[in-house]
């Protein structure tokens, strides 16, 4: 059986992605243990499909991953451990420098994998990062988790939120930078902020620093995050000492705590992102035009959607709809559905029903955008006649005398599963005269691509850009539905707990929540704030607040 090898971002380690059921016989796990080195790192735990089914960092490597393959490991286990070892085929290891470039490592590889045994690092946050934005007429660090292409200068990512967070109350007060939110503070904010008072700001609002001299300071403390802070823990350390020869125990604590936090801020660590393996950068533009090749599409995959069904319950079955403009979300163009048509949960019926409301309202916009007349002039199908008015809105508007909301039909359709999806949603497009709109299935477990005409799921492999692209969008999607569906079910038990209460009917209760908002903001409400609304008393009043503060 041939495999196909990728090398991987570090030299010692050779990937093997396997994309079906592997029929040679099962790696020797113990021998191949015994090359492991003892030191610190991630390592991935694949299945017989080459599936990366778990990711883990370790200080040891070889004796963590020991611990997977001992017999005792296995029978002491709990439930879930026990799966994830019988599931193992075999394992890939990163060699990093530190633990801290472990953990950043492990999140970004959780990250892009969502192996079905990690729970830590599944969601969208991120580690986070220090911007400063060297054009703005007073620069102030500030926390963010997702560094742009602003002009902005970005420092981390940083394992140590708190240790970072310390860190940079420290570095406004060392070298007196500002700390206050207006983007240009003037003497009003300087009313409302003393730390100019208490020497923790050299108080640009009120010209006591000129811009040259700010900058200056701005530029130390950006040296210093580089990398040259050892001068100030040494002399933080110096003084720590007399501290505590001076018996000032308090503040040598004090400078103790300082110390650590900068230690671990400043730890050097190295970024792990990628492009075409787990290590490099992400380059969506790059990742657009592989899709567009491996998938064959006559144009670029510019613009992109992708359904996502969630149907958690039988009683708010939503689905969700993301839009992807040159690989990068396109949050404008998101759009949510509370399936009406179907009763029970049915994936491919709530499927259907939500492709054919999302292109029949796009059909009728653009009849409505460009008018009927026009619209009736040929006999082009729906999809021809929706492609010639895009190219000509889009020569329209490099001449400045475009129309503006005019919504265009994707590049490619992307439905969250397998056959039964695609095929409902071929259908529903077919009925609306968009048979011709690219659209593909993304099957879950195994990241099987199912394309119109073709029996056998298309296999991309697993470090190529176009199918981590294809898992953003779908991830992203299935976020934003989920999300929609947790609004729902917060708003049933929310009106539920007004059911259960004495003396509410319906139309009290719409009040409440017409002048609360929500149960959580009518728990902090008085009786006499309560009592003030049409049609409800004092005693009606107290009830309310006793059954909110019991239930």
């Amino acid at each position: 059986m041939e495999r196909e090898l990728f090398l991987s971002p570090f030299p010692c380690v050779q990937m093997s992605y396997v994309p079906y059921v592997s029929k040679e016989a099962k790696p020797d796990l113990m021998k191949k243990l015994q090359e492991v080195p003892h030191k610190p790192g991630v390592y991935l735990h694949r299945d017989r499909f080459g599936t990366i089914i778990y990711v883990g960092k370790a200080r040891d490597l070889r004796k963590r991953l020991a611990h997977y393959f001992t017999p005792s490991r296995q029978r002491l286990a709990d439930h879930k451990t026990r799966a994830l070892i019988s599931s193992i085929w075999d394992f890939d290891i990163y060699e990093v420098r530190n633990e801290p470039e472990a953990l950043l490592l492990e999140g970004k590889l959780i990250k892009e994998y969502r192996p079905k045994y990690n729970i830590a690092f599944r969601d969208d946050k991120r580690f986070l990062l220090l911007k400063i934005h060297p054009e703005e007429p007073w620069p102030r660090f500030q926390l963010v988790r997702l560094k742009k292409d602003d002009g902005a200068r970005y420092f981390g990512p940083f394992v140590h939120s708190g240790a970072l967070r310390g860190t940079l109350a420290w570095i406004n007060k060392e070298f007196g930078l500002r700390s206050c939110r207006p983007l240009i503070p003037t003497e009003q904010d300087y009313r409302h902020c003393h730390d100019d008072i208490i020497k923790n700001c050299s108080a640009p609002c009120m010209g006591r620093i000129t811009r040259e001299a700010y900058m200056e300071r701005v530029d130390r403390a950006c040296a210093l995050l580089e990398g040259s802070g050892k001068e100030y823990i040494s002399a933080m350390e110096d003084e720590m000492r007399e501290a505590a020869a001076g018996l000032d125990f308090e503040r040598a604590a004090e400078l103790r705590d300082m110390i650590a936090n900068l230690k671990q801020t400043l730890r050097p660590t190295r970024q792990f992102r990628r492009q075409g393996t787990p290590g490099d950068a992400i380059n969506p533009q790059e990742d657009v035009a592989e899709l567009g090749e491996i998938l064959s599409l006559e144009r670029l995959p510019r613009v992109m959607e992708c359904f996502d069904i969630s149907n958690i319950s039988d009683n708010h079955i939503v689905a969700s709809m993301v839009r992807f403009r040159d690989g990068l979300p396109d949050r404008a163009g998101y759009r949510r559905y509370r399936i009406r048509s179907v009763e029970g949960q049915n994936d491919f019926a709530s499927m259907a029903e939500v492709i054919r409301r999302r292109y029949s309202r796009v059909l009728l916009e653009a009849r409505a955008h460009v008018g009927e007349e026009e619209a009736d002039e040929t006999q082009e199908t729906p999809y021809q006649a929706m492609r010639r008015i895009e190219g000509a809105l889009e020569e329209s508007s490099k001449s400045g005398a475009g129309k503006p909301g005019f919504v265009r039909l994707p590049d490619l359709v992307i439905v969250d599963g397998g056959k039964g999806q695609l095929g409902m949603a071929m259908e529903e497009l077919q009925r609306l005269g968009l048979s011709e709109l690219p659209i593909a299935g993304l099957a879950k477990q195994h990241e099987e691509l199912y394309l119109p005409g073709r029996s056998d799921p298309l296999i991309i492999p697993h470090e190529r850009g176009a199918l981590k692209l294809l898992q953003r969008i779908r991830d992203e999607a299935h976020r934003f539905a989920n999300g929609y569906h947790q609004i729902l079910m917060k708003r049933r038990v929310e009106e539920s707990i007004l059911d259960d209460c004495t003396g509410i009917s319906q139309s009290r209760k719409e009040r409440l929540l017409q002048k609360f908002g929500s149960v959580t903001r009518m728990r902090k409400a008085t009786s006499e704030q309560i009592a003030a609304l049409p049609g409800f008393g004092k005693k009606l009043a107290l009830e309310i607040v006793e059954f909110l503060r019991t239930h």
